[in-house]
């Protein structure tokens, strides 16, 4: 460790780069379960914005309980 500071920091060479990019982590592509997870989920909401939409143009009356 002493040593690595004394030394200070030494840039990298292009072949160095270029190997580097060669272990970038790649993403991995989605599973069936989590594309259909995703397009439950979006549907999900735009039903409920669509819901709030029509709600709030017709807001819906609590119904009265009979007094007892």
């Amino acid at each position: 460790m002493i040593r690595d500071r004394t030394l200070g920091r030494q840039g990298t060479t292009a072949a160095a780069r270029e190997a580097n990019k060669m272990f970038r982590k790649v993403e991995a592509a989605p599973s069936e379960h989590a594309k259909a997870d995703k397009a439950f989920q979006a549907n999900r909401e735009r039903l409920k914005a669509e819901r709030l939409a029509r709600e709030s143009k017709n807001p819906v009356k609590p119904t009265r309980k009979p007094a007892r």
